[in-house]
């Protein structure tokens, strides 16, 4: 049998790390792959960032991550506080599903504000530990040897220069290895 693909994306604040992961995540489901997991868009309000959502990619569901506001009073991740109830019930929701019922699992991202809940941590080791293959969009300070990945990992860096090569690419390329890997494990 094959090794399990994991795909970690990488790069700078803001160069297109969200964008490249939803278009594979988009690519994948268009052609049947039962992809599940979680995104955490950041939230602007008169052109400035006020926070982060957690979205279940299967159901859309969201909630509050962090925000700037006071309105969350989690702990303090730079000029955020968590929103640690609400981040909780649908990360846990979220990732159980990708757990029970996902093909692929992607993860947009894996980051220090997710790593300060266990709950994500907790889901994220299990995920890890599974056989399904990995969409993992990780923050560029994160040592992603830290995490424990055991499959066969791929890193992709965002830049400026390459970002547009990857959103036409990478998506035809993890569709075929993930389901090669998918027809070997049936």
């Amino acid at each position: 049998m094959r090794e399990r693909p994991i795909y970690i994306i990488t790069g700078r604040p803001g160069i297109g790390k969200s964008t490249l992961f939803s278009k594979i995540v988009s690519f994948l489901r268009e052609r049947n792959i039962n992809v599940h997991g979680i995104r955490t868009p950041e939230v602007r309000r008169g052109g400035r960032r006020i926070g982060f959502k957690i979205v279940d990619i299967a159901t859309g569901k969201e909630a509050w991550l962090a925000r700037k506001d006071g309105v969350c009073s989690g702990p303090r991740i730079g000029s955020y506080n968590l929103c640690v109830t609400e981040a909780t019930i649908l990360i846990k929701e979220a990732l159980d599903r990708a757990l029970n019922y996902a093909e692929v699992v992607g993860i947009d991202e894996v980051g220090p504000m997710e790593l300060k809940l266990s709950v994500f941590n907790e889901l994220l080791q299990k995920i890890i530990s599974s056989d399904k293959p990995l969409i993992l969009v990780v923050h560029y300070r994160l040592n992603i040897s830290l995490l424990g990945l055991k499959g066969r990992v791929r890193k992709y860096i965002v830049t400026m220069n390459n970002r547009d090569v990857l959103g036409k690419t990478l998506p035809a390329q993890i569709y075929e290895e993930v389901k090669e890997y998918l027809e070997t494990r049936s």
